[in-house]
């Protein structure tokens, strides 16, 4: 049985139209002030218990309530920041894992794979809410014309920085143009914690790195502007004996593996008459190691959000995701398995990301 989704508080999709709706002075989920000028800073892979176990080195970002808001599931970057920045579920949007399956057509990975078979102005259903109002994205350049970028953030101006510390000057920079949003982006926490592990000092290092640069942010932006840091997800470190290499027994009848090895979605072969016999060769095979779900099962549990009936194809037959620190592989030699630090489960860990208020927001 999935854990129950928090019956309230805020979630991940609802920061975005709160200052959306906060530059206009209206009323928002999070209850923020108006404020013309506002920035979001999107951290990628830093949950609230990845900060609070690291916070004597991130002073700045522990400086409120640590708490945190639900990001949702699955806990990765492609259907959590479709989700920051459309204001809407899975369910809805239809980026629903890392891979996911485009019917009729095979596994495709959610942030690299679009194209012919996925459209950006179709496969991602939501409209982006950046689109509608004057807004700034700060990135690595080598997203600025990506399938990605293209499906979620259409509409914004792109600004490309290389560093944390140039692309919080370029957001600085950005403040002073005018009023509107700007978004800054930093994927470098996420790949240290894949690369050597969020317990790693590389990470801490890039922690003390954004920390200092977030300070720099609230002493330089405007007087009046808004800021907020979050994450799309948090990080657990798969040590080696939490490998499970997933016996061939396992994948009769599985037509398409997607997910990641935290939360794998297997879509069954239509042909197989044997698929209840799958799913409970799955239950007793990994007992309290995952949360095992039928498609109708994760459906009617409301992780996802509302599900369209376009998206219902999307996701798998059967959803694995695993409890605690490990991870599953299809085969002993998965270049997955090189992975210290990873994610897409519902872990309070992966769940649960920080939302700082600085600057016009602080008090609110």
């Amino acid at each position: 049985m999935l854990p129950a989704p928090s019956p309230a508080g805020v979630r991940l999709a609802d920061v975005l139209p709160s200052q959306i709706l906060a530059t206009r002075g209206a009323q928002n989920p999070l209850g923020l002030p108006r404020a013309r000028r506002t920035v979001l800073v999107v951290v990628d892979g830093l949950g609230v218990a990845n900060l609070n176990a690291r916070a004597g080195h991130a002073r700045t970002l522990v400086a409120g309530p640590r708490k945190g808001i639900v990001s949702g599931f699955p806990t990765t970057t492609a259907a959590a920041l479709t989700s920051l920045y459309t204001g809407t579920a899975p369910g809805t949007h239809g980026i629903v894992g890392y891979d996911a399956l485009v019917p009729g057509v095979g596994v495709r990975n959610q942030l690299r794979d679009w194209g012919r078979d996925m459209d950006p102005e179709t496969w991602q259903r939501s409209a982006p809410l950046l689109a509608d109002v004057p807004s700034v994205v700060v990135n690595e350049a080598r997203y600025a014309d990506s399938g990605f970028t293209r499906a979620t953030l259409r509409g914004a101006r792109y600004v490309a920085a290389r560093s944390i510390d140039d692309r919080v000057d370029a957001a600085i920079e950005a403040t002073h143009a005018g009023d509107g949003i700007v978004s800054c982006y930093v994927p470098d926490l996420d790949r240290i914690g894949h690369d050597r592990g969020w317990q790693s000092d590389a990470w801490i290092d890039a922690l003390e790195r954004l920390d200092g640069a977030v300070a720099r942010l609230v002493d330089r932006v405007p007087a009046g502007t808004g800021i907020l840091v979050t994450a799309d997800h948090g990080m657990v470190d798969v040590p080696e004996h939490r490998h499970v290499v997933v016996p061939p027994s396992l994948l009769e009848g599985v037509a398409h593996v997607a997910g990641e090895p935290r939360c794998l979605q297997l879509h069954r072969d239509p042909t197989w008459s044997g698929w209840a016999s799958t799913v409970e060769a799955w239950r007793a095979a990994l007992g309290d190691l995952a949360w095992i779900a039928t498609r109708d099962e994760l459906v009617a549990s409301g992780w996802l959000g509302v599900v369209d009936d376009a998206v219902l194809p999307r996701i798998g037959d059967l959803v694995v995701a695993m409890r605690g620190t490990g991870a599953l592989y299809l085969r002993e030699d998965d270049p997955a398995r090189g992975m210290v630090g990873q994610h897409g489960s519902l872990t309070p860990e992966e769940l649960r990301v920080p939302l700082v208020r600085l600057g016009a927001y602080a008090a609110s």
